[in-house]
């Protein structure tokens, strides 16, 4: 009997959840599988994954093939480095320690670079909400402008009476200085 590490689709309509299963090869895609190895949710940014890796490793070591997906998952989880560096120890090419160390140097680097991408895609999002902030400001101001430049009246308007009162002003000075030569 082949036996595969594949995906099972549960889920709604457009928001598949994956079961990652170990099955029967012949079975189909949702139907009857062996044991249950995790959950996979790709609906989330970044993507959920729940896997019990030393089932996996186990179910590895047994002769299971993973599909192209599944694989990709578990390789993404380590687990197919974790068989990699079994199948090392099971050959006595290195010891079970130095494959754990191995494990564990990888792990910690893996855990560096997820809480970096973490890291940058916060600052992504945040520089992309400051950019469409700054844009809807850019946009109001210049909506209150037009408003404002609507509003006040235009400056030939404005111009007249400031100059009959300077005119009137003039005539009154004319007057006050003609009084004062008269004396």
């Amino acid at each position: 009997m082949a036996v595969k590490i594949r995906l099972a689709r549960r889920g709604r309509k457009k928001k598949a959840i994956y079961d990652i299963v170990v099955a029967d090869a012949r079975a189909p895609r949702d139907g009857r599988f062996i044991e249950k190895l995790g959950i996979y949710n790709p609906n989330s940014n970044p993507a959920s994954i729940v896997l019990e890796s030393s089932k996996a490793v186990d179910w590895l070591l047994k002769g299971a093939q993973p599909t192209d997906t599944a694989k990709s998952i578990l390789q993404h989880e380590g687990v197919m480095l974790r068989k990699h560096l079994q199948v090392g120890v099971n050959k006595g090419a290195i010891t079970q320690e130095v494959a754990d160390a191995r494990f564990e140097e990888w792990k910690g680097s893996k855990t560096d670079r997820k809480t970096t991408a973490a890291d940058t895609l916060a600052q992504k999002k945040d520089a992309e909400k400051q950019a469409k902030l700054d844009a809807e400001r850019k946009v109001s101001q210049s909506r209150a402008e037009a408003i404002a430049k609507k509003n006040t009246p235009p400056a030939e308007e404005v111009a007249e009476p400031e100059t009959e009162v300077s005119a009137e002003g003039a005539d009154e000075t004319t007057t006050a200085a003609t009084e004062e030569s008269a004396e």
